[in-house]
């Protein structure tokens, strides 16, 4: 026998017991898009490596030593998409999406990053986007923050999860900052990490954004940017915090938060938690003002975030392990013989046709009704329909409830219908 092939390190199954929780978590996400006018679109994952070099920047760590980058057949190089924006902004650019025009996008799907693989850290993992193109006011940044939190809520997961807020001004301002970064930092540079002595000439904000412990206290007493910022960048932060205010959204606004891209202007945010350990970013985002006119197209404003989706199925299935468990299945049919199985298909169909929603299990194979009452009961179904020889002769099925203290009973097969909507099945 030849030695099995595993899943690459890092890549990893989505199991039927998990997918679930999945949908439930799709189904919030899609409905909240729907209820704020956003639509949908949907981009390859595979683009053209020039594609992110120019909008991430060639100094982050994406770049540099985490994207999935070959040459094709034409010595053309690609890449899978480390991120969704870029990817996102292109297809606007390319489809006349954008200038002069507002739009509400989102997309959901799978991302890739050769990382260290860790808990909520994954080489394939699966992101969903929201970009909004041609809105430059607080006003869609407010929004965008508070249609983060109604996902929470719808979630059950406000409770664990904060909401930090920057600004990083203008690009102008943050060039002038950065020099000022520099300074303090080369004056420091003793104390640098072999990370940030290489983001000390390429890119020093993300010095900021540093997690080693013995760096803490010197990225404290660093210049901020804040002090730095220009005035229309002031104002409009000013105003997305009163915003903020007026809603009761609760939030801190964190100095050091710069996030981990280079196309980043102005307003920042992260939402955070401390209940996955070291990966506790769940969702983040800012305005990217100038990436479109970066990427070829007309100056447009914009604005968007990105969650990650393994990080907020970890959060609900250690919130409620109870109610991953609820079945699925609400109807189990068994039958034996050749035409109580025709009979028994037929049924299953026409069931479906009047409860398009009812979860049926229709026995297939062999097995005595002892094992296909096993199988009944193991599936979590609410009732097990028979049918067998007695049935037949009768036009009937035997209904045995399975979750209740109920004699089992006969229905005629042409009054099941109306016997299940008065039992109210779907609920």
């Amino acid at each position: 026998m030849s030695d099995p092939i595993n899943a690459i390190r890092g890549m990893n199954d989505i199991l039927p017991e998990q997918t679930g929780i999945w949908q439930q978590l799709e189904a919030v996400l899609r409905e909240t898009l729907a209820s704020y006018g956003y639509d949908e679109i949907r981009m390859p994952v595979v683009e053209k490596t020039q594609l992110f070099a120019r909008s991430i920047g060639a100094s982050t760590d994406i770049i540099e030593k985490e994207m999935y980058t070959f040459n094709d057949r034409n010595d053309e190089s690609l890449s899978l998409r480390p991120e969704g924006t870029a990817g996102c902004v292109r297809a606007g650019i390319q489809h006349g999406l954008l200038y002069n025009q507002e739009q509400r996008l989102w997309y959901m799907g799978p991302l890739f990053r050769y990382e260290r693989p860790q808990k909520g850290r994954y080489r394939q993992f699966h992101q969903m986007g929201a970009e909004v193109f041609g809105i430059a006011g607080p006003d869609i940044d407010a929004e965008l923050i508070l249609m983060t939190a109604r996902i929470w809520k719808k979630l059950g997961i406000d409770h664990l999860i904060r909401l930090e807020i920057n600004s990083l001004g203008s690009a102008d301002a943050r060039n002038n900052y950065r020099a000022v970064l520099v300074d303090y930092f080369t004056e420091h540079k003793d104390q640098l990490d072999e990370d940030s002595i290489r983001r000390l000439t390429a890119n020093p904000l993300r010095i900021l954004d540093s997690k080693n412990p013995t760096m803490q206290e010197l990225i404290e007493n660093a210049p901020r940017l804040s002090e730095h910022l220009d005035e229309e960048s002031a104002e409009h932060f000013s105003a997305l915090c009163k915003r903020l205010d007026s809603a009761g959204i609760e939030y801190k606004i964190n100095a050091r938060l710069v996030r981990g891209l280079d196309y980043y202007n102005r307003t920042v945010f992260e939402w955070i938690t401390d209940s996955l350990g070291a990966q506790g970013a769940v969702c983040g985002g800012g305005r990217y003002d100038a990436l479109v006119e970066q990427l070829g197209g007309k100056s447009t404003p914009a604005v968007g975030f990105a969650m990650g989706l393994e990080r907020l199925v970890s959060l609900l299935v250690d919130l409620d392990q109870e109610n991953l468990k609820k079945p699925d299945i609400q109807l189990y049919l068994a039958r034996m013989g050749e035409k109580a199985e025709i009979k028994a298909l037929l049924i299953a169909e026409d069931l479906r046709n009047i409860f398009p929603g009812l979860k049926i299990l229709t026995h297939c194979g062999t097995g005595n009704f002892k094992k296909q009452l096993k199988k009944a009961d193991k599936s979590g179904a609410k009732l097990c329909l028979i049918l067998g020889d007695d049935e037949l002769s009768e036009n009937k099925v035997t209904v045995k409830f399975l979750r209740e203290q109920r004699e089992q009973q006969q229905i005629a097969i042409n009054q099941l219908s109306q016997w299940l909507a008065d039992e109210n099945i779907q609920n």
